[in-house]
């Protein structure tokens, strides 16, 4: 059986789904807090099926963990800059040009799943770490395959704009048939690759693996193999050279934190029944998660150190 793709219609009320335009070759010059009052509007960049940080449900509504900070992140725009009324749109980003949306001002914050790391930040900007993830790899159970040693010559998916296909091709032994790469536009479709067996395996960050799995027609069908590959520090991107804009979201990402209320959020999105299923991922906070609450920085992927 195939998972049925999300659809994205049209949100009511003050919140409005966006079509993703063409992305400008210039980047964004106006500073978002002043875009934002001179237009009465802000712009997030959602995902489609980032379960359970940032997805979508029939309708057209966005949900998830990082869905509810960056609501959080509106409501001291709103504040800051004294509006009666913030109007609020949502464009669908995906892994290939989240950053490109979030560099020409297309979307103001992207509220997905993306990773912090050196490269990016020569782009763009991000929030301090709000989950930490690590990078392994689904197949189906009953495929044979228990190592990633066995993955020389397989067919193996990932998402387009991703890293961890590059990672999981570092640790392949030299010499052999090499992987076959298979890419998805979005996570829902990487996964349907494994799911319809024209891919052995699908690499990407844990959490996803196991939202997708938790989602999909069989979730006691596939298993995670160890160990992982890397530690991601996942956060909220923005544009970069904004001091103004990135001074209101860290200060009310860092609030979250003090006050105890991401634990909440992530108790919410990560331990107990999420939409449309009703299922729970069952995915304690990790001590890595933890550190970055007792001590927030958006250090990128490169100071962290993947367990041996």
């Amino acid at each position: 059986m195939r998972m049925a793709l999300l659809t994205v219609g049209v949100a009511l009320a003050a919140v409005i789904v966006a079509p993703l335009e063409a992305i400008a070759d210039q980047p964004q010059t106006e500073m978002t807090l002043d875009k934002i009052k001179r237009t009465g509007a802000i712009t997030l960049g959602v995902r489609e099926s980032s379960y359970p940080l940032s997805y979508a449900l029939e309708g057209g509504r966005f949900v998830g963990y990082h869905v509810d900070v960056c609501n959080r992140v509106v409501d001291a725009v709103k504040a800051k800059l004294g509006l009666p009324r913030l109007e609020v749109r949502h464009v669908a980003v995906t892994s290939a040009n989240r950053i490109a949306s979030t560099v020409a001002g297309t979307i103001d914050l992207e509220c997905g799943s993306t990773t912090n790391n050196t490269e990016r930040q020569a782009q763009v900007a991000f929030a301090p770490t709000t989950f930490v993830s690590a990078v392994r790899v689904a197949v189906k159970k009953g495929s044979g395959i228990k190592t990633l040693g066995q993955l020389r010559g397989a067919s193996v998916a990932t998402t387009k704009g991703s890293t961890s296909i590059q990672l999981l091709g570092a640790r392949q032994p030299v010499g052999g048939t090499p992987m076959r790469e298979l890419f998805g536009e979005d996570h829902l479709q990487s996964f349907a690759l494994l799911e319809s067996d024209q891919a052995q395996a699908f690499v990407m960050d844990d959490n996803l693996l196991a939202g997708l799995i938790a989602m999909s027609a069989d979730p006691q069908g596939y298993e995670l193999l160890g160990p992982s590959m890397s530690i991601e520090p996942i956060a909220i991107m923005l544009r970069k050279n904004d001091p103004a804009f990135k001074a209101v979201v860290d200060g009310t990402v860092k609030a979250l934190m003090k006050s105890g209320e991401l634990e909440k959020l992530y108790i919410q999105w990560f331990q107990s029944p999420i939409p449309p299923k009703g299922v729970n991922l069952n995915l304690p906070m990790t001590g890595l998660l933890r550190q970055q609450i007792l001590y927030p920085s958006d250090d990128p992927a490169e100071s962290f150190r993947a367990p041996e």
